[in-house]
């Protein structure tokens, strides 16, 4: 059986994907810019050889039938790029709660991606393999380059993630005050299909457009409290769209209001410390290094926070001999 592993990483966006140019190629509707996390990772293992079906199993159970068709789909495009006809075995791994926010498909469309393609004895560069990538789930495109990443759709329609700054070019420190680890009622999916419903869609994605410049600038001037600010403004704007979405999808919780209350009020405090929200109740709370301890311990006291991640900017999906059994 040829056999290959990957790790990749979830990422979370400063500028937001939230709806689609085209929904059947994953176009996002605006670019966006990322960062790699370096604590959360997917581990996925691929062999193929002369199997009846695929074989899917997820955090060591078999997968769903929606999920396995879903891996089934991704696998047959490599498949396709291969000329090859074989079953494949999928074992997959992942150390943080799936469905919750925490970008769990990024990670693991990027593992999936790097790992079958391998195992096949495709040699794609990371421009092809982030393509590939993001076939299976639009933001796993950005988990496969390194660090500080940013996805564009070219005028050909082309679109790919690529990175604008290495993990060590900033000690930035994601601070993931996780207020729920449940599986979320709606899918980014289903928010991507909705979001061209709400009234405020059109608006959104024009200054997410307008503020790239300013956010790349930021990353690459190392400058928190203009990264922090883009950073809140489009996911305030981003859950306004879902919320206004027709039917309206509420992803915030109380929990969830009361850590951005705090973080605001730390801040106007001195302590300095800003906040983005992906689609779902779980708060991530951006700050350098230095303060992330500090960061962690407020968070950590909060009612209706269940657990306190930190991540740092972190690589991008990668092959390890560690396969998954």
């Amino acid at each position: 059986m040829h056999r290959a592993t990957a790790i990749a990483h979830p990422n979370i966006a400063f500028i937001k994907y939230w709806g689609h140019a085209d929904a059947a190629l994953h176009l996002p509707a605006n670019p966006s810019v990322s960062m790699v996390l370096d604590c959360l990772q997917t581990r996925t293992t691929v062999g193929f050889g002369a199997l009846r079906g695929d074989e899917v199993v997820i955090d060591g159970v078999p997968a769903s039938p929606a999920a396995r068709v879903r891996v089934s789909e991704h696998l047959d495009r490599v498949r396709a790029l291969a000329g090859i006809d074989l079953r494949a075995r999928v074992r997959s791994e992942s150390n943080f709660a799936a469905g919750a926010g925490l970008a769990s498909s990024a990670s693991a469309f990027a593992a999936l991606t790097l790992a079958a393609t391998v195992a096949l004895g495709l040699d794609l560069s990371l421009e092809q393999l982030s393509a590939l990538a993001r076939l299976g789930s639009g933001s796993a495109c950005r988990s496969i380059p390194d660090g500080f990443v940013e996805w564009t759709v070219q005028p050909d329609r082309s679109s790919t993630a690529h990175s604008i700054a290495p993990p060590e070019h900033w000690t930035l420190c994601d601070c993931i005050a996780l207020v729920s680890t449940r599986h979320k009622e709606v899918s980014s999916i289903g928010g991507h299909e909705a979001a061209p419903s709400s009234p405020l869609h059109t608006a959104r994605v024009r200054d997410a457009t307008l503020q790239l410049p300013a956010c790349r600038r930021a990353i690459e001037q190392r400058n928190l409290v203009a990264l922090g600010r883009i950073a809140e403004r489009d996911a305030v704007m981003m859950h306004a769209v879902a919320m206004t979405s027709a039917p309206p999808i509420y992803y915030w919780t109380a929990e969830t209001m009361r850590v951005v209350r705090a973080v605001v009020e730390w801040r106007q405090a001195g302590l300095p410390v800003y906040y983005t929200i992906d689609a779902g109740p779980n708060v991530h709370c951006l700050c350098e290094t230095a303060y992330g301890d500090e960061v962690q311990r407020r968070l950590a006291s909060l009612p209706g926070v269940e657990q306190v991640l930190v991540a740092c900017p972190g690589s991008g999906a990668r092959l390890t001999d560690d396969h998954v059994s």
